[in-house]
């Protein structure tokens, strides 16, 4: 199979034959509009609904970009989520603040999870722990 005829579906299938996780997600890449004025006017309720998607386990992951220097931030974002389709997936953007007010603007792209490690350290007797 060549992959210029791969769809996603077979993409998806193949990875969880292989073994691989073959999670589907949605990756949502969100980019300013005019600036970090309006996203700064909104950025409190966009972190509301961050959490709120977050407690119901709807987002993944998410978090800034830098520039490529790494020396600044011109207020570009991502954010991972669990969703059933690419309509589903779009509701939960629409539904952000940042979109909503006009902030920012998004697009998504369908993401597959198969590789990585994620390491938790718990440790009982200090009542400690990090993320790797």
């Amino acid at each position: 199979m060549s992959n210029e005829e791969t769809t996603w579906d077979e993409m998806v299938e193949q990875c969880s034959e292989l073994g691989l996780l073959a999670k589907k997600l949605y990756v949502v890449f969100t980019t300013p509009v005019d600036g970090l004025g309006p996203i700064m006017e909104v950025l409190d309720e966009h972190l509301a609904y961050q959490n709120k998607i977050q407690n119901e386990g709807v987002m993944f992951a998410a978090g800034p970009f830098s520039n490529d220097t790494e020396t600044k931030w011109e207020g570009d974002g991502m954010v991972i989520i669990r969703a059933d389709s690419m309509a589903a997936a779009r509701s939960i953007a629409d539904n952000d603040p940042m979109h909503k007010a006009g902030a920012r603007t998004y697009h998504i792209r369908p993401w597959l999870l198969n590789e990585g490690k994620l390491t938790i350290d718990l440790k009982f007797s200090n009542k400690t722990m990090g993320i790797d």
